[in-house]
C-alpha cells in the first residue's frame, strides 16, 4: 500500500479555529515519516477561512506535505464537501475530521492503522464505546438525543453500531470511491448514509472507541438539523429499496451540479 495519507477537512466559516487545526494537523503529519495531503472544502464561508488556509500552503509544501483548497459556491453541505474531498484524494487511506478537531488529531492512527494492516475497509470514530474518552462533554439534551437518533438509526437501517455521527472516519480509497459515488444525502445525515452504502458492498467497517471533545461553536442546528437527520433515514431505507446504491455512477457531481437524490437538500 502506497503510504499517502489524504486528510479531508470540511469547512464552513472556520475563520476562528481554522489555523489553529491546520497547525496541529502539520504538526501531526510531520511526525509520520511520509508524505501526507489535506484537502479543506470551504463550503462557500463568509468569513476568511479560505483565505487563512491558503496562508499555509507554502508552510505544509516546506514540510514534505501537500494542502490544496477547494470551494463551494454556493454552500452544499457536509456530505457534498466531504464526497468532493474523497473524489480530489489520491492517498490509499482517506480519513475525514471535523475542523474543529472535536477528536483530536493525534487519535487517526487508531483508525488509519486497522486499515493498513488489513483489518478493516472503514474504521470510525466513536464516543459511544468508551464514555470515559469523552473530555467536554455535550449538554444533557444534545446527549439524549444522540442516543434516540442511534436508536432510529439502528431499527431503520439495521446498523448495529453505538455512534454514526462522530465526524471523524477513514477508508481505503479503493472501496470509498464507489461508496461516495452512490451517496445522495450532502447535508449531516450523509454519515449513516456512507456507512449502509458500504456495509452493503461487503465493506469490513469498525466501530473505534476515541477521545472527543464537544465544541460550543458546533455548526448542528439542534432543532432543524436533527429533524432533517431522522428524514434521512427514512430516505437512506427508500433510496435502498429503489434500487438508487446498487449502481455507482461514473463521474461525481461537479462542484455547481447536486448529486442526484431521493430528497430536496436544503
Amino acid at each position: 500500500m502506497s503510504r499517502l495519507l489524504s486528510i479531508i477537512i470540511p469547512a464552513y466559516n472556520e475563520g476562528k479555529r481554522i489555523a489553529r487545526s491546520l497547525e496541529e494537523i502539520l504538526r501531526f503529519v510531520s511526525s509520520l515519516g511520509y508524505p501526507c495531503e489535506v484537502i479543506v472544502i470551504d463550503d462557500g464561508s463568509t468569513d476568511p477561512t479560505g483565505e487563512i488556509v491558503k496562508g499555509f500552503i507554502e508552510e505544509y509544501r516546506a514540510g514534505g506535505h501537500e494542502l490544496r483548497l477547494l470551494t463551494n459556491n454556493p454552500n452544499r453541505g457536509k456530505g457534498h464537501s466531504v464526497r468532493r474531498g474523497v473524489a480530489a484524494a489520491r492517498g490509499e487511506v482517506i480519513l475525514f475530521t471535523d475542523a474543529d478537531l472535536s477528536s483530536p488529531i493525534t487519535e487517526a492512527p487508531k483508525l488509519i492503522d486497522p486499515i493498513v494492516e488489513g483489518l478493516a475497509d472503514v474504521t470510525f470514530g466513536s464516543r459511544a464505546l468508551n464514555r470515559k474518552l469523552i473530555g467536554v462533554r455535550q449538554s444533557l439534551v444534545r446527549d439524549f438525543g444522540g442516543r434516540v437518533f442511534n436508536l432510529f438509526m439502528r431499527t431503520i437501517t439495521g446498523l448495529k453500531f453505538k455512534d454514526t455521527q462522530c465526524g471523524f472516519k477513514a477508508f481505503r480509497r479503493e472501496g470509498a470511491l464507489p461508496v461516495f459515488l452512490a451517496q445522495r444525502i450532502e447535508r449531516f445525515g450523509f454519515d449513516p448514509e456512507v456507512l449502509y452504502i458500504a456495509n452493503k458492498r461487503g465493506l469490513r467497517l469498525l466501530e473505534v472507541p476515541v477521545v472527543w471533545n464537544h465544541s460550543e461553536d458546533s455548526k448542528v442546528s439542534y432543532l432543524r438539523d436533527s429533524i432533517k437527520m431522522f428524514t434521512d433515514l427514512i430516505y437512506i431505507r427508500l433510496n435502498d429499496l429503489g434500487g438508487r446504491y446498487n449502481n455507482t455512477p461514473t463521474d461525481p457531481p461537479s462542484e455547481g451540479q447536486p448529486a442526484e437524490s431521493a430528497t430536496k437538500q436544503s
